[in-house]
């Protein structure tokens, strides 16, 4: 009986806490400095969309560009180990001696991340995808030193998981000689032939197998993955991290396809690797060309590998963008064909043909959607009433709150809250509390024991965090 008692006692103290950490949160919602403080304390999970490269920021990258001497190409800011043709390539010794590395360092920061931007000299959207390829070279060998850099920060702000989308993985299997493939593939999709295309896929599949596919998944997942992941002591009692595979969205058929099969054997194969996923502009040409053959490529995938997770960035797209008609399908088709686990983005949604349904469905099947505020309104200039967050809510699909590329859009964890709880006056902190715990219960990890662990380790953070409040 006293044990039952010190229990409910218990259980009474914790229900306190919380709802003098709700009563102090709607006081201040109104304040950004103060749900600033609020939210940095705040134990807040998971960051389950998240780019390694676009999350990296820019700081450090040029650092480690300037201390291994790149060259510069000065109309583009874009750097390159090697020496490119053109004068406009120039080392970065040189503009130091020239008493010039400054200049071209505010300059640089302009170009690989949101820093500074006006709204008004580029498109916002341009900017951002454009600065992935601008940077690149300064990551390809410096991952090290960018997973330390996400892992400290993450425990800064009370981020417990990061499921990062890391590389893709090399795979030099040619396809010069089923371009054919390709034009055949298209022309089934154009008549949304599904059965035809999965039969060709077969094929496909086959023949990248006889290519020793699978070499590459394993070289990946050993001698990448694991190998750094060891090295580095990422996983700890504050901290654990989870990669995902990706592939782009703007390759020709056969090369996504070898692409993706790739990523999923690595997925299958390898308790590290979470999930796959499929990323570049939603409104590229080939992309938006190509996108229902892209789900059925998914669906194909999962019929070979039932046990992997994906994610799929879907619904990145606003009116104006696009032509309207493109607004109402690429949720539907990542959920009802492609079968994602989770949407990521879907901004569109309220363009959507049969939202409503679609929504019941995903909140039927616990399909998340994962939020990302700042990089919704930089990228799209989709905010505020216009997100679709409170249509999700009101339909009870899960949420996750996400950064997406915190490094790129010069933001964190924190400030997604903060835009959350200052623009959305309906959702409370019992919901997000519940975004929270959704981010760890809706996450990819493969080992139930992890999982389990970093509940229970919200748990605590949380009785300690709402323990503040308690007077």
């Amino acid at each position: 009986m006293k044990i039952f008692f010190t229990f409910l006692l218990s259980i009474l103290f914790q229900v306190g806490f919380s709802q003098s950490a709700e009563t102090y949160f709607e006081k201040i919602r109104n304040n950004e400095a103060e749900l600033t403080a609020f939210f940095s304390q705040m134990p807040k999970g998971g960051d389950l969309h998240h780019h390694y490269s676009g999350s990296i920021y820019a700081e450090p990258l040029l650092a480690y560009a300037i201390a291994k001497d790149f060259y510069l190409n000065t109309k583009t800011m874009t750097v390159s180990q090697k020496k490119q043709p053109g004068a406009e390539w120039v080392l970065f010794s040189t503009f130091q001696k020239n008493g010039e590395l400054d200049i071209y360092k505010q300059k640089i920061m302009h170009q690989w991340s949101v820093k500074d931007y006006n709204n008004v000299d580029y498109p916002s959207d341009k900017l951002f995808f454009d600065s992935f390829m601008k940077f690149e070279p300064a990551t390809k060998g410096n991952f090290e030193a960018g997973l330390l850099e996400l892992k400290i920060r993450a425990i800064k702000e009370n981020v417990s998981y990061i499921e990062t989308q890391l590389s893709t993985i090399p795979c030099d299997i040619q396809t010069d000689d089923l371009t054919a493939s390709n034009s055949y593939l298209r022309k089934l999709a154009a008549s949304k032939n599904e059965k035809a295309v999965m039969h060709s896929l077969d094929s496909l599949y086959a023949i990248f197998i006889q290519k020793d596919a699978k070499k590459y998944a394993t070289d990946f997942n050993t001698n990448f993955v694991a190998k750094m992941h060891a090295a580095l002591k990422i996983d700890d009692s504050q901290f654990t991290m989870r990669y995902q595979n990706f592939v782009l969205r703007f390759m020709e058929p056969v090369d996504i396809f070898k692409n993706l099969m790739v990523a999923f054997i690595s997925a299958d194969s390898s308790p590290l690797i979470a999930g796959v996923n499929i990323v570049s502009p939603e409104d590229g040409e080939t992309s938006m060309k190509d996108y229902w053959l892209h789900m059925v490529m998914f669906k194909y995938c999962h019929s070979r590998f039932p046990k992997v997770k994906y994610t799929i960035h879907a619904g990145e797209l606003t009116l104006g963008l696009v032509p309207p008609e493109e607004l109402s399908w690429h949720i539907n088709a990542a959920v009802y064909i492609a079968g994602a686990n989770r949407i990521g983005h879907g901004v569109d949604m309220a363009y959507e043909e049969k939202s409503y349904d679609l929504m019941r469905y995903m909140a039927k099947n616990n399909i998340p959607i994962e939020i990302n505020l700042v990089s919704n309104e930089f990228i799209l200039k989709v905010k505020e009433n216009r997100h679709p967050i409170l249509l999700y809510t009101k339909f009870g699909v899960p949420i996750v709150i996400s950064t997406d590329d915190a490094g790129i859009l010069r933001t964190n964890m924190t400030e997604q809250y903060v835009l959350l709880a200052k623009r959305y006056s309906t959702i409370s902190y019992a919901d997000i509390k519940q975004f929270v715990y959704n981010s760890i219960n809706y996450s990819f990890i493969q080992d139930t024991k992890v999982k389990k662990q970093l509940v229970q380790d919200l748990d605590k953070r949380f009785k300690i965090f709402e323990a503040n409040f308690a007077n």
